[in-house]
Protein backbone atom coordinates (compact mmCIF):
# COMPACT_ATOMS: atom_id res chain seq x y z
CA UNK A 1 0.00 0.00 0.00
CA UNK A 2 1.34 3.28 -1.04
CA UNK A 3 2.23 6.43 1.99
CA UNK A 4 -0.55 8.06 0.05
CA UNK A 5 -3.56 5.47 0.49
CA UNK A 6 -2.40 5.32 3.97
CA UNK A 7 -2.76 8.89 4.76
CA UNK A 8 -6.21 8.78 2.90
CA UNK A 9 -7.82 6.17 5.31
CA UNK A 10 -6.22 7.41 8.49
CA UNK A 11 -7.69 10.98 7.98
CA UNK A 12 -11.07 9.44 6.71
CA UNK A 13 -11.07 7.45 10.24
CA UNK A 14 -9.81 10.43 11.88
CA UNK A 15 -13.55 12.15 10.15
CA UNK A 16 -15.67 8.81 11.20
CA UNK A 17 -14.53 8.60 14.57
CA UNK A 18 -14.22 12.30 15.41
CA UNK A 19 -10.46 11.76 16.73
CA UNK A 20 -9.88 15.32 14.69
CA UNK A 21 -7.83 16.92 16.81
CA UNK A 22 -7.10 18.17 20.15
CA UNK A 23 -11.04 18.92 22.01
CA UNK A 24 -12.65 22.02 21.82
CA UNK A 25 -13.35 23.56 25.29
CA UNK A 26 -16.98 24.27 25.62
CA UNK A 27 -18.65 26.99 27.65
CA UNK A 28 -19.84 25.52 30.99
CA UNK A 29 -23.35 27.09 32.46
CA UNK A 30 -23.15 28.11 36.32
CA UNK A 31 -26.20 29.26 37.99
CA UNK A 32 -27.68 30.27 41.18
CA UNK A 33 -30.47 30.84 42.80
CA UNK A 34 -30.48 34.28 45.41
CA UNK A 35 -32.33 35.12 48.25
CA UNK A 36 -32.09 36.91 50.72
CA UNK A 37 -32.33 34.67 53.70
CA UNK A 38 -28.42 33.08 52.36
CA UNK A 39 -26.73 36.07 53.56
CA UNK A 40 -24.85 35.88 56.64
CA UNK A 41 -25.69 39.31 57.71
CA UNK A 42 -29.11 39.46 57.14
CA UNK A 43 -30.08 40.15 53.34
CA UNK A 44 -33.56 41.35 52.13
CA UNK A 45 -35.84 38.90 53.38
CA UNK A 46 -38.02 39.71 50.49
CA UNK A 47 -35.48 39.73 48.23
CA UNK A 48 -35.30 37.31 45.14
CA UNK A 49 -33.20 36.46 42.04
CA UNK A 50 -31.21 34.69 39.86
CA UNK A 51 -28.31 33.65 37.75
CA UNK A 52 -26.85 32.00 35.07
CA UNK A 53 -23.49 32.43 33.60
CA UNK A 54 -21.21 30.83 30.75
CA UNK A 55 -17.75 30.49 31.35
CA UNK A 56 -15.22 29.74 29.15
CA UNK A 57 -12.15 27.97 31.42
CA UNK A 58 -9.77 28.55 27.76
CA UNK A 59 -10.32 32.30 27.62
CA UNK A 60 -11.30 33.78 30.79
CA UNK A 61 -14.80 34.86 28.92
CA UNK A 62 -17.45 35.11 31.98
CA UNK A 63 -21.11 36.25 30.28
CA UNK A 64 -23.62 36.00 32.69
CA UNK A 65 -27.56 37.29 33.53
CA UNK A 66 -28.54 38.63 36.71
CA UNK A 67 -32.06 39.63 37.92
CA UNK A 68 -33.77 40.43 41.29
CA UNK A 69 -36.73 41.17 42.03
CA UNK A 70 -38.83 42.50 45.68
CA UNK A 71 -35.60 44.38 46.64
CA UNK A 72 -33.82 47.53 45.40
CA UNK A 73 -31.66 48.12 42.23
CA UNK A 74 -28.05 46.92 43.34
CA UNK A 75 -25.48 49.11 43.64
CA UNK A 76 -22.68 46.35 42.88
CA UNK A 77 -22.72 42.36 42.91
CA UNK A 78 -19.93 40.09 42.92
CA UNK A 79 -18.60 36.42 43.06
CA UNK A 80 -16.76 35.43 46.12
CA UNK A 81 -14.97 32.34 47.12
CA UNK A 82 -17.07 31.22 50.04
CA UNK A 83 -19.27 28.10 51.21
CA UNK A 84 -22.76 28.70 52.00
CA UNK A 85 -23.14 30.13 55.51
CA UNK A 86 -19.77 31.59 55.55
CA UNK A 87 -18.69 35.03 54.15
CA UNK A 88 -15.16 34.97 51.83
CA UNK A 89 -13.22 37.23 49.63
CA UNK A 90 -14.76 38.41 46.53
CA UNK A 91 -13.26 37.01 43.29
CA UNK A 92 -14.57 38.74 40.89
CA UNK A 93 -16.88 41.72 40.03
CA UNK A 94 -20.11 41.82 38.11
CA UNK A 95 -20.97 44.41 36.19
CA UNK A 96 -24.38 45.09 37.27
CA UNK A 97 -26.74 48.13 35.43
CA UNK A 98 -29.98 47.44 36.71
CA UNK A 99 -32.22 44.69 38.10
CA UNK A 100 -32.09 43.31 34.88
CA UNK A 101 -28.09 42.88 33.92
CA UNK A 102 -26.44 41.09 30.53
CA UNK A 103 -23.12 41.43 30.57
CA UNK A 104 -19.61 40.07 29.89
CA UNK A 105 -16.49 40.34 31.99
CA UNK A 106 -13.09 38.42 31.67
CA UNK A 107 -11.58 36.43 34.22
CA UNK A 108 -8.44 34.72 34.95
CA UNK A 109 -8.72 31.00 32.98
CA UNK A 110 -7.23 29.63 36.41
CA UNK A 111 -10.00 31.18 38.30
CA UNK A 112 -12.30 30.22 36.35
CA UNK A 113 -11.20 26.60 36.66
CA UNK A 114 -11.69 26.15 40.47
CA UNK A 115 -14.74 27.72 40.40
CA UNK A 116 -16.20 24.98 37.81
CA UNK A 117 -14.31 22.27 39.30
CA UNK A 118 -15.87 23.35 42.65
CA UNK A 119 -18.95 25.94 41.92
CA UNK A 120 -20.40 25.11 45.58
CA UNK A 121 -17.43 26.75 47.07
CA UNK A 122 -17.94 30.09 45.59
CA UNK A 123 -21.15 32.42 45.53
CA UNK A 124 -22.88 35.30 43.98
CA UNK A 125 -23.50 37.95 45.91
CA UNK A 126 -25.78 41.27 45.20
CA UNK A 127 -25.70 44.76 47.06
CA UNK A 128 -28.09 47.70 47.73
CA UNK A 129 -28.28 50.87 49.01
CA UNK A 130 -30.18 49.59 52.09
CA UNK A 131 -28.11 46.58 52.18
CA UNK A 132 -24.42 47.27 51.72
CA UNK A 133 -23.27 43.71 52.87
CA UNK A 134 -25.64 42.27 50.19
CA UNK A 135 -29.10 41.91 49.80
CA UNK A 136 -29.57 38.46 47.77
CA UNK A 137 -26.86 35.34 47.84
CA UNK A 138 -26.45 32.05 46.19
CA UNK A 139 -24.21 29.61 45.71
CA UNK A 140 -22.91 28.90 42.42
CA UNK A 141 -23.52 25.36 40.77
CA UNK A 142 -22.63 23.77 37.84
CA UNK A 143 -26.07 23.24 35.42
Amino acid sequence: MKHADIAAIAGMAALVTGATGPAMAKPVTLVATLGGAAETAGGDPDGIGGFKADGDDETGDFCFTLWVEKTEKPTMAHVHEGNAGSDGKPVATIEVTGKDSDNCIAMEPELLKKIIAAPGAYYVNVHTADFPKGAVRGQLEVK
